[in-house]
């Protein structure tokens, strides 16, 4: 999770167990806009099988179901599915097991990728195969619910525009989400935790980190000077929180739950 960065270093960051593990969150992020329930990510799932299961070590009580219904909402009620990309822990909530068949979870709602991602996805290189399932990826376009946004286009949600980006995997989508007189960046594997804000902090995951490393100083410029609020996906501790600069480049401003905001 932490790349080139030594374990004496990042363990101070995410201290691991004994089997050398860390934990981390899969923090998906619900947005109500008018008729629109957008839904952007959706965890690892439950229809792996037990082996799969067992290597990541899943606990906590939190489910994506749970969520939902505790915001007073059920799965046939989100609108669109927002997939930042499709490593399984992204998206791999977005289809269920019914009986021998896969079937989509949110049947009422429209997948959002963007072509050059479902691409590099479908015909997957050998690195990142093992991250992109089959059966969490071909019923999205074989229930006819697929569509993409590509890069270029203009947003099909007036609530949110989307900043491309490529060092972690090809053409992952960030959604910049505009709300009151603010704007919350969902930053997906862009910027995983807290502790991923300086630029050497890559993780052993990104197939170009000299790009990752390009895109985040880009990013965390931009985010500085319009005091973006950043919405954390996997770090297991803080939701939310802003960055400014200093001599020693963008640092971390301050952390806080995503209820100070909405």
């Amino acid at each position: 999770m932490f790349g080139v960065v030594p374990k004496v270093i990042w363990q101070k960051l995410n201290p691991p167990d004994a089997n050398n593990l860390c934990s981390w969150a899969m923090r998906c992020l619900l947005i109500e806009d008018g008729d629109q329930l957008i839904l952007i990510d959706n965890g690892i799932g439950s229809k792996q099988d037990a082996k799969f299961l067992s290597y990541y070590y899943l606990h906590g009580e939190d489910s994506l179901q749970k969520s939902l219904h505790s915001a007073g909402f059920s799965e046939d009620d989100v609108t669109d599915m927002f997939l930042t990309h499709l490593h399984f822990d992204h998206c791999g909530g977005g289809v269920t097991r019914d009986g021998d068949k896969m079937a989509l979870t949110f049947r009422n709602a429209r997948y959002w990728s963007n072509e050059d991602h479902w691409k590099w996805a479908t015909y997957p290189n050998a690195r990142e195969k093992a991250s992109f399932l089959k059966e969490n990826i071909v019923p999205m376009k074989e229930s006819g619910h697929l569509s993409f946004i590509n890069e270029g286009q203009p947003s099909p949600f007036d609530s949110l525009d989307i900043l491309y980006v490529s060092g972690h995997t090809d053409k992952m989508m960030i959604p910049r989400i505009k709300i009151k007189d603010q704007v919350i960046c969902y930053v997906a594997d862009l910027l995983p935790s807290v502790g991923h804000l300086p630029l050497p902090y890559v993780m052993g995951y990104d197939t170009r980190p000299l790009l990752t490393m390009e895109e985040k100083e880009r990013f965390l410029k931009e985010a500085a000077d319009n005091n973006y609020i950043l919405f954390f996906e996997h770090d297991p501790v803080n939701e939310c929180c802003t960055v400014k600069h200093t001599d020693k480049g963008v640092r971390l401003d301050r952390v806080f739950p995503l209820s100070e905001v909405v």
